[in-house]
């Protein structure tokens, strides 16, 4: 029988391979550390020192007794230190210790999935079990069964539960929760830096509405939080909570050698630039692992390049390891299927995976040696808790990050000190932002009534709640405010999403029964689950039969075809009122109100490998209207051609995400020849969140350092006259690279001349 290859003999046969190396950009090696101890501390209960000790924690590590230290003195925290650092102990140790102390005590942890909350839940029952103790430790989500629900809100020392539940099915019913909040002792918000965009602005209004119960019934928490590693944990943790924060960001945990390769598909069209495409990269060097038997993860940035990448793996690998030892995991996957995935990684049956950032954050799925990222995730917190994912039993690992032709895995890929030396990016927030304050005030109102008096965070009431009444949402009786309709306000208030409702995947393959097998945002249904769409389903194809947009459900209906379909959307857009304006030379820079009408329009069938248009059709949807927050740049006519002013914008679209640490899709990027706001040529950059939450004023805010970046990434490229690594034109015309950076040296007056 032929032997398998170690991890670490592999990696010395990349170093030895000329094929793969005149290919990587930069090799960097992250030496083994050891581990920073401190005692226990003198005040720890002997119960909790004897379950350590009988767990093999002879002592903590320096930050876990700084949290322990912090949170017994009841100081808001947030600790921040790299994945697999054993930061759930920073909590479960004082929470425990309370119950021990007072078995009247609860404690409330947030996890911003199910996939954590069922984790943590684990790892909780058996310290409990370990001590004998009759604490209860319970999970309440959606999938929690009615019969044991009861039970919990009378009987849980520590409830375990996600933002969303939080929001909609334990804030709004808080007198079937009596004991649970005259009691509430700690909050532990986990995975901080996800908290960002439009779901931290939505969250941390959810913080308010419960820091506001907590007072009625008496008890006031404290905030207990862990973070990757982001610009500003403290300023987003003390945003979130609307107090004052400790910073504990001193890792004392050991770590493995990891090498961390930054690796550049060959070119193959020179003239325009063009690489080998890096999905077909990472499903050979997957291949390559998965064949010694070497676990690993695939990080893709789309759900439709998760499926791509893991059909292809499935087609290959049948013969050496079956097609269920790889499977596909990301956000519209039921939760009983990613439950699966997550015990077969850490049993070791599931050998390869291919995820979106969906298995970024912290949920146990065992000792995975090797990661691949199909191109750069976005941002640099996010790639750094990816690669966290290998090698996280302190073993050597593998971490492989795969460039894309696109800009800005051109410019990372070749300026590795921008990514290994570069401060992590900044998170920001707006809860204040009117739309979801206006939401959470709703909610809050119906949950107690409002004083007239009262502030939510830091906003003032009176005008708000004043606004209310006169809209009959609300109604005044003395000095208060009472929630006056019949409606349930939180069931129509979305934390993730700009859009109320997702649209329902019903499966009718089989005539006699329809199975749902995932949801989809009605934003992102628009290009993905149109009539004859083709949907990727754990690498299963399925073309969209019918979209009843009204009853927000796509049929669809297994089908075996080699192209997948990527569909058009037409944007109009209109400035309602511009708020902050700049002046350069020929060039305005502007920030305030627009109105957007998005319509998907036609798709296309794309071939499978050689990625060849081979058909196309329209789409018949209604248009979306969007009144939200822009920046955009207005050119004087004549200054620019079309050409110019669509490479400036495909640049920005890619770096501007970058800066202000968002989604991709929260931030389009739309250029315009002739805009109907000043019939002179525009590129908008907008929120795509109603009313705006703060990324498009980042951007007006920031264009300077943005634009530096852009005219870097140009400069920095080999081609002659533009190609999709640096400007995103495949056929750019004779002196299109000299006369975008010269539009930019004018964008940049202020700061070059």
């Amino acid at each position: 029988m032929e032997k398998k290859k170690s991890i670490k003999k592999l990696i010395s046969d990349l170093q030895q391979s000329t094929n793969f190396m005149e290919n990587v950009s930069h090799w960097e090696t992250l030496d083994s550390k050891k581990a920073i101890h401190s005692p226990f501390p003198n005040n720890l209960n002997n119960k909790l020192r004897t379950m350590l000790e009988n767990r093999g924690i002879k002592s903590l590590y320096s930050h876990q007794s700084l949290a322990f230290e912090n949170a017994i003195n009841k100081n808001n925290f947030v600790t921040v230190t790299p994945t697999a650092s054993g930061k759930s102990l920073c909590y479960h140790l004082p929470v425990i210790q309370s119950i021990l102390q007072n078995k009247k005590s609860r404690s409330l942890y947030i996890f911003p999935t199910k996939a954590l909350a069922q984790d943590q839940k684990s790892e909780v029952n058996e310290w409990i079990e370990s001590m004998e103790e009759t604490i209860t430790c319970y999970t309440y989500d959606g999938d929690t069964a009615p019969t044991i629900r009861t039970k919990i809100r009378q009987a849980g020392n520590i409830v375990i539960t996600n933002p969303d539940m939080l929001h909609s099915g334990i804030l709004p019913h808080h007198t079937k929760w009596v004991s649970l909040f005259e009691n509430l002792e700690y909050v532990v918000i986990d995975e901080l830096h996800t908290y960002r965009g439009v779901f931290g602005s939505h969250v941390a209004n959810v913080v308010r509405r419960l820091k506001r119960i907590c007072a009625f019934y008496g008890s006031n928490p404290t905030f207990l939080m862990t973070s990757a590693t982001i610009a500003n944990p403290t300023e987003l943790a003390a945003n979130l909570v609307g107090e004052e924060v400790t910073l504990i960001d001193q890792n004392g945990a050991p770590s493995g050698t990891k090498h961390f390769v930054l690796y550049n598909p060959p070119v193959v069209n020179k003239q325009l630039g063009i690489r080998r495409s890096a999905v077909l990269e990472v499903r050979d060097m997957a291949t390559a692992f998965l064949k010694e038997k070497i676990q690993t993860i695939v990080f893709a940035r789309s759900r439709v390049r998760v499926e791509m990448i893991l059909t292809y793996l499935k087609e290959i690998n049948k013969k050496h390891i079956g097609v269920n030892s790889i499977r596909g995991y990301r956000g519209g996957y039921l939760p009983s299927l990613r439950r699966e995935i997550e015990t077969g990684l850490r049993n070791g049956e599931v050998l390869g995976v291919v995820s979106t950032n969906a298995l970024e954050l912290g949920v146990d799925i065992g000792q995975l040696q090797v990661c691949i990222m199909t191109g750069y995730p976005g941002t640099i917190a996010s790639a750094w808790q990816q690669a966290g994912r290998a090698g996280r039993r302190h073993g050597e690992s593998l971490v492989i990050m795969v460039a894309s032709s696109s800009s800005l895995d051109q410019y990372v890929i070749k300026n590795p000190t921008f990514f290994f030396e570069q401060a992590p990016e900044t998170a920001r927030i707006s809860p204040d932002n009117l739309i979801i304050l206006i939401d959470h005030i709703k909610c809050a109102a119906f949950e107690l009534p409002f004083r007239e008096d009262e502030q939510f965070g830091d906003v003032p009431m009176d005008e708000i709640l004043a606004f209310l009444s006169e809209e009959h949402v609300l109604h005044q009786v003395g000095d208060r405010y009472h929630w006056m309709s019949d409606t349930f306000p939180a069931h129509g208030v979305s934390l993730r999403s700009a859009s109320q409702e997702n649209v329902i995947i019903v499966d009718r393959t089989v005539t006699a029964s329809s199975v749902v097998i995932g949801e989809m945002d009605t934003f992102s249904a628009l290009t993905l689950l149109h009539d004859e769409a083709i949907y990727l389903h754990q690498g299963v194809q399925f073309q969209v039969e019918e979209l009843d947009w009204e009853e927000k459900k796509a049929y669809v209906t297994k089908v075996e075809v080699d192209y997948f379909t990527d569909a058009n959307l037409a944007v109009e857009l209109k400035v309602l009122e511009e708020d902050l304006t700049d002046n350069y030379s020929k060039v305005d820079i502007s920030y305030g109100d627009v109105m957007v009408s998005a319509m998907a329009t036609m798709f296309k069938k794309i071939k499978f490998d050689t990625h060849e248009n081979i058909g196309s059709g329209p789409i018949h949807l209604p248009p979306i209207e969007l009144h939200t927050n822009a920046a955009w740049i207005t050119f004087d006519s004549g200054e620019v051609r079309e050409e110019v002013l669509i490479s400036i914008a495909n640049v920005i679209r890619t770096i501007a995400p970058l800066e202000v640490m968002c989604d991709p899709k929260d931030l389009h990027v739309i250029p315009q020849v002739k805009s109907l706001h000043s019939e002179k040529p525009t590129i908008f950059i907008y929120d795509s969140y109603p009313g705006g939450i703060g990324l498009s004023k980042g951007i007006y805010e920031n264009r300077q350092q943005i634009w530096l970046r852009i005219l870097d990434i140009i400069n920095g490229c080999t081609c002659e006259d533009g190609c999709p690594a640096c400007i995103g034109m495949e056929q750019p015309s004779d002196g299109l690279k000299r006369e975008t950076k010269e539009v930019l040296v004018k964008m940049l007056g202020k700061v070059i001349s």
